[in-house]
């Protein structure tokens, strides 16, 4: 199992920035996919952005040209770099791996930071 911790959260105005990070540990032989995921109360779970180990990204429309992922594969870190915040992003991120565990085979797995909150004001 890998262990993801996440940071970066708060509270800032509309139209500030923020930079969230997490960073992953544990059995990982190889990391396939980082992305990072957000719920609002009330409403479900929305793809953010996503990154895979080539470098390809995809983004949500709603942050799209706003929001920026990337990684340091060396710290195994993934960052989500938030600009021209509004209101509507407030939400818990979390930030998800696809990984290879390994050991005598490679296994497929996943796993989930615990979630840190931004919360844009007006």
């Amino acid at each position: 199992q890998a262990e993801l911790v996440e940071s970066g959260g708060g509270l800032v105005q509309t139209g500030g920035s923020l930079r969230l990070s997490c960073t992953a540990s544990g059995n990982i032989f190889s990391i396939t996919t980082m992305g990072w995921y957000r719920q609002a109360p009330g409403k479900q779970r929305e793809l953010v952005a996503t990154i895979s180990s080539g470098g390809s990204t995809r983004y949500a429309d709603a942050v799209k040209g706003r929001f920026t992922i990337s990684t340091d594969n060396t710290k195994k870190t993934v960052y989500l770099q938030m600009n021209s915040l509004k209101p509507e992003d407030t939400a818990v991120y979390r930030c998800n791996i696809d990984y290879l565990m390994g050991g005598m085979a490679f296994l497929p797995a996943a796993a989930w930071g615990q979630g840190t909150l931004v919360t844009v004001s007006s």
